[in-house]
């Protein structure tokens, strides 16, 4: 049986999800920060005859999450999901996003598949020369324009208000360096909740690479964000830069499928 999930809920949730934290930090951070009543998120539980949790399906805006142990109705999310705008994004462990996939009532995005990796110490971080600044609400823009710069990176329509509510929310902060003026490198955190956080928007202007900017970031983020007491996730799709998070501490954890 599917219904959506309420606050009387959160700690049958919470100890469902909190086998993977990193896996679940998304569901975890939104869930800790917005709950369940307002109106850009919502979540649904999928129960056994027993009463037993069995799956999640969270909405984000117009991002879904589902999440399993086990077997569960991928029809009866699919239905759910059926009744919003389409094209919508989907993510999740890979295995459970492939089920989702032959439905073609879902208006699925491009699809891209990464290696989902997570660090839980900063042993390996060495020391920071550079001058890093952490971001304010009117360096957004500055921040977006840098990321249009990047080939790789598909700047959502929404990408803005979302940033802006990390940052207003705590759920997620960007850290940078500049030069006369101009943003030349920056790395952000998302999804930030009490447990963890994942590191996004790893970027440098071109004319500026290969100058250890990004590195340095990640160094000054990874320590502040470790000394929290939280796991730092993210996901790479590139083995270069692969190379680079294993050197800093990360390990990989499983693969992870984005539609979007």
């Amino acid at each position: 049986m599917i219904r959506k999930l309420t606050q009387n809920d959160h700690d049958k949730v919470l100890a469902f999800l909190s086998d993977e934290p990193s896996i679940n930090l998304f569901i975890i951070g939104d869930l800790e920060v917005f709950g369940y009543d307002s109106p850009f998120q919502e979540i649904w539980g999928d129960f056994s005859q027993k009463d037993e949790l069995e799956a999640v399906l969270l909405r984000f805006h117009q991002s879904f999450i589902p999440y399993t142990k086990g077997e569960y109705d991928v029809s009866g999310f699919v239905s759910i999901m059926n009744d919003y705008q389409q094209p919508i994004y989907l993510s999740g462990k890979a295995d459970l996003v492939e089920k989702f996939e032959p439905y073609e009532s879902l208006k699925l995005g491009k699809k891209q598949v990464t290696y989902f990796a997570e660090c839980l110490t900063s042993e390996h971080l060495g020391t920071i020369h550079l001058p890093i600044k952490m971001a304010e609400l009117e360096d957004v823009d500055r921040i977006l324009e840098l990321r249009s710069t990047i080939e790789e990176f598909q700047i959502r329509s929404d990408a803005r208000d979302i940033l802006i509510q990390a940052m207003e929310t705590k759920t997620g902060r960007t850290y940078y360096t500049e030069e006369n003026g101009v943003m030349t490198a920056c790395v952000s955190t998302t999804a930030e909740n009490s447990l963890s956080a994942m590191i996004v928007g790893v970027c440098t202007r071109k004319e500026h690479r290969r100058q250890g900017l990004a590195t340095s970031i990640m160094q000054k983020l990874f320590h502040d964000v470790l000394s929290e007491g939280k796991t730092l996730c993210l996901f790479y799709d590139n083995p270069e830069a692969g190379r680079i998070y294993k050197r800093l501490g990360f390990k990989d954890i499983g693969r992870w499928t984005m539609h979007r």
